[in-house]
């Protein structure tokens, strides 16, 4: 199974207010594997670069300005996303600005159906808990020191690990060792081996002496309800 992990980086967080994607940074998963296979590409937004946007991912519009605008890559970057479904984290978020800049310059929009959001699937697992991207990383223990500022193809990265931690983890990879003809290591003990004496179950049943007792102390209780009528 083929599967794109994306992010983006944007002007702002509006497409329908003016603000453009200009950064696109894709991971090729085939059955929850990365392959090794990435997409990734800065985009001149044909605007300004608002000062709180600068601050989160560091594409001044003058870095920008020497790229390419989206219409000219666009299908270059479909090429590559294919019909294969798309995880982003808060994927409606990606999603809105993708599928703007695709109407932009005339493609068809990449249908809501190829959506999984990663947000949705934390939110499940985790309720109540942070379920930033960063958030998530420490919780599974995924390094993110490189991580100064937002970018697009890094942020893809460590969502890729991110989604294969959320979906099963490491052991997805068992039940393909044969498809992929990984070699299994097998264990067994050896004569060295350290041998644990077999010691005999314990019995917990009661002795004819705690049962004397118990009825006993049965016979002093005034009126039990087991014994009255229904």
């Amino acid at each position: 199974m083929r599967e794109v992990i994306f992010d983006t980086e944007t002007t702002g967080f509006d497409p329908a207010s003016g603000d453009r994607m200009v950064e696109i940074g894709c991971i090729e998963l085939v059955n929850r594997v990365p392959t090794g296979r990435t997409f990734h590409a800065y985009y001149h937004p044909e605007r300004d670069m608002p000062a709180a946007a600068f601050a989160v991912h560091g594409l001044s519009a003058d870095f920008l300005a020497k790229h390419p605008v989206f219409a000219r890559g666009a299908l270059e970057l479909l090429d590559f996303l294919e019909d294969s479904p798309l995880v982003a984290h808060n994927a409606r978020f990606d999603f809105g600005f993708l599928n703007h800049e695709l109407r932009l310059c005339g493609h068809p929009e990449v249908s809501m159906d190829r959506m999984i959001d990663t947000v949705a699937i934390a939110r499940q697992l985790h309720p109540g808990a942070k379920h930033s991207l960063d958030a998530l990383c420490s919780r599974y223990g995924i390094d993110r020191s490189h991580r100064v500022k937002h970018g697009a193809l890094l942020d893809a990265e460590l969502l890729a690990q991110l989604y294969i931690e959320l979906t099963g983890g490491r052991q997805i990879g068992l039940g393909l060792a044969q498809e992929e003809g990984i070699e299994i290591v097998r264990v067994e003990l050896t004569a060295d081996a350290v041998v644990r004496p077999v010691r005999p179950a314990r019995v917990f049943t009661a002795s004819a002496a705690e049962l004397e007792r118990h009825a006993a102390f049965v016979a002093t209780l005034k009126e039990p309800l087991w014994l009255q009528e229904a």
